[in-house]
């Protein structure tokens, strides 16, 4: 196992409440590993042996229900703590985590974790500040999906992954990890076909520029004014 610089660690949630000789001690217990784009970290249902924190890449988070259907339910992006199924009191993986690009994770077993959390406090307020921002970021979503036009709901996605993961390019902001209409269409609760012709028209509007798995915010404020239901901004393709 190659050790972790603790500089590397240090300005993140989970090890900022910690001295050094706290950190080093951590990261002891850790193992770094590496998860080729396209490689699950865990599945759904499987034995919650581990908890992570990545330190590098996105990771796409999907939910299959009992009728086989796939929901992408968020990503997670470098320094966030996840797979922390114990301090929701569960043995096994409520969804699967499938790395998005290469990426690299910390992960401690999770027999350590009764042990770590009573050691160290602050890991308890991270897991707890995670899975209450979680909970609060469904609860917006079900409101969403609940209350809002399908244009509203995908500009919100499109401007909470920008906000997530965005990187300044020429052209805007782009959201900085692969991200196809059919990932938008499940986040959103509606179609692939009414993503794609909302995208469209957005594009031929310059609010947005689309290619193979990357999506580009060319005018936010446009956007955030059709997250509000500004009908004035509306592109006019009404979908389910």
């Amino acid at each position: 196992m190659a050790s972790v610089d603790r500089s590397l660690v240090a300005s993140l949630s989970m090890f900022s409440g910690l001295n050094p000789g706290e950190q080093e001690e951590l990261l002891r217990e850790a193992r770094s590993v590496r998860y080729p784009r396209g490689t699950a970290v865990f599945e759904q249902g499987a034995e919650a042996d581990r908890f992570f924190v990545l330190l590098h890449g996105h990771l796409r988070v999907e939910k299959t229900t009992p009728q086989g259907q796939q929901t992408v339910v968020r990503y997670v992006s470098a320094g966030e703590l996840f797979g922390v199924a114990q301090a929701m009191n569960l043995s096994h993986y409520p969804a699967t985590a499938v790395a998005a690009v290469d990426s690299i994770a910390l992960a401690w077993p999770s027999s350590s974790w009764q042990r770590l959390i009573a050691k160290f406090p602050s890991l308890s307020s991270s897991a707890l500040q995670t899975v209450g921002s979680r909970l609060q970021d469904t609860q917006t979503r079900v409101i969403e999906i609940s209350n809002e036009q399908v244009e509203q709901r995908i500009a919100h996605t499109l401007l909470r992954l920008a906000k997530q993961a965005g990187r300044k390019v020429e052209a805007g902001v782009e959201i900085d990890f692969p991200i196809s209409r059919q990932d938008v269409a499940e986040m959103t609760g509606t179609t692939l076909h009414t993503v794609s012709r909302i995208l469209s028209a957005w594009e031929g509007q310059g609010l947005v520029e689309g290619g193979r798995q990357r999506i580009v915010l060319r005018d936010s404020q446009r956007l955030h004014s059709l997250a509000e239901g500004n009908k004035d901004d509306r592109p006019g393709t009404p979908g389910p």
